[in-house]
């Protein structure tokens, strides 16, 4: 039952990209795949298995994880006017992969 009501959740969270990218605020769109949907369901398995102190550092990498983020869009929105969409996603996507790839070999360290 748990994984068909986060089954709904992401469905959910499709649905409201797909009907926000029709009006005239699209750009929310954007902010929808920001809402801690993941991030809820992740802290709540961690919280109520592990510690206090693995929730917390299980946040902090949470923030660093915004690099990679950060990485992916600002590839998108410099590549969006300089290449096809697909290329674009699969450049930014790929940045992202070596953003992320960099953070995890940092934060083991």
């Amino acid at each position: 039952m748990t994984l068909f009501f986060k089954c709904l959740l992401g469905a959910a969270a499709v649905l409201l990209i797909a009907l926000l990218s029709k009006t005239r605020n699209f750009y929310i769109a954007g902010l929808v795949p920001l809402f801690p949907t993941f991030a809820l369901i992740a802290h709540y398995i961690i919280g109520s298995e592990r510690s206090a102190q693995d929730l917390r550092a299980t946040a902090l990498f949470g923030l660093a994880s915004l690099l990679p983020y950060a990485v992916y869009l600002g590839v998108v929105y410099w590549l969006a006017v300089r290449m096809p969409l697909p290329a674009t996603l699969g450049l930014a996507t790929l940045a992202w992969c070596m953003a992320a790839g960099l953070l995890l070999l940092a934060w083991q360290r």
